[in-house]
């Protein structure tokens, strides 16, 4: 008798932890709060980029022109070269700020909430602007001229916070030469730059350097926005420069026709920062690509979108190969010739 209540009070305990684990179980499928994931859960889900079938990736342009246009561009088709094809596996989300500071703050957030995998951002206050707006989220900027004096980056080779990318210093310096090649009697050259934007700044401040090394007197007008272009194009004027320089400067960018249509009634050369500029009505250029280095910047975005590095470790990257580029019909408009040598390695641009 004593085993048959053993056994009898056994079986009772038995049937009691079964009810009492198949409740348990009944009221976790039927809404409860979820449990925190176990470590090992949480890690392969902050991984889980690296395996997902569809990337979302934000492109913040800053406005509408068309170096910026051409590094786009070239971000796109470097993902789609290293596997990343729009429509596929990765949705772009593009945005273009129109040059208005809101804009890209607004743009910013919306990235920045929508938790996107990465964002492309094109020229330094689009990249500065995303960088305040999210630590977080990978940043791969192109169009910017210097990360560290942008405050982006800590140094060249170690970024070491969310944002890398590539640079688009130019060979300042060889354009002044080209200046000179083109017209050797230069005494005094002007430039026009927007006080605000940190990359002209420094390339201005370059230029000086060299040109007044040169004997040259260098001559500033700096604009707030387009609507400053006539006024400061005219003060140089005023103050009989012989050539004018533009850096990579977004405004001044945009404005390129409305500046030409000036210069060029005092015949006065521009030689510009990059080669979309001197499409837009400059005389020449010896400088970089945008398509190619926006082509640069979609390669090392892949490589963060497969995992394989980090913005903070990846050091910033510069295109190697520079290019002339002469407009032949403003040469031509201006009464400049051209030297060989430089015509038979130039894009040629505006020819009749």
């Amino acid at each position: 008798m004593m085993v048959m209540k053993k056994i009898w009070k056994m079986m009772a305990m038995t049937l009691v932890m079964g009810m009492t684990v198949s409740m348990a179980a009944g009221c976790g499928n039927q809404g409860s709060t979820p449990q925190e994931p176990a470590n090992d859960q949480k890690q392969a889900e902050q991984q889980a980029p690296e395996a997902k079938d569809m990337y979302t990736v934000g492109v913040v342009q800053l406005a509408e022109h068309d170096a910026l246009t051409k590094a786009n561009k070239g971000f796109v088709d470097g993902l789609a070269a290293e596997g990343f094809e729009e429509g596929k596996n990765v949705t772009i989300d593009q945005k273009n700020a129109q040059g208005d500071q809101s804009n890209l703050q607004n743009i910013a957030q919306q990235f920045s909430a929508n938790k996107v995998d990465l964002v492309c951002a094109i020229a330094t206050p689009a990249a500065q602007t995303m960088a305040s707006a999210d630590g977080n989220i990978p940043i791969v900027a192109t169009a910017v001229t210097d990360y560290v004096d942008a405050k982006l980056a800590e140094s060249n080779e170690a970024p070491g916070h969310n944002v890398t990318g590539t640079s688009d210093m130019n060979p300042v310096t060889d354009q002044i030469d080209l200046i000179l090649a083109i017209k050797p009697d230069t005494k005094i050259i002007g430039t026009i730059y927007t006080s605000s934007e940190v990359n002209s700044e420094l390339q201005v401040g370059i230029m000086r350097d060299y040109a007044e090394s040169k004997g040259l007197k260098v001559e500033v007008a700096t604009v707030s926005t387009v609507n400053d272009i006539q006024q400061a194009a005219q003060s140089l004027v005023n103050k009989n420069v012989d050539a004018i320089y533009v850096p990579t400067d977004n405004v001044v960018a945009s404005a390129m026709p409305n500046l030409a249509g000036i210069t060029d009634e005092y015949k006065l050369p521009i030689i510009c920062g990059e080669a979309a500029q001197v499409a837009n009505g400059g005389l020449a250029t010896i400088g970089i690509d945008y398509y190619k280095l926006g082509l640069q910047t979609g390669e090392m975005a892949a490589k963060i979108l497969r995992g394989e590095a980090t913005p903070a470790e990846m050091p910033i990257e510069t295109l190697k190969d520079m290019t002339y580029t002469v407009n032949q019909e403003v040469a031509d408009r201006l009464g400049l010739t051209i030297p060989q040598d430089i015509l038979d390695q130039a894009d040629i641009v505006g020819e009749k």
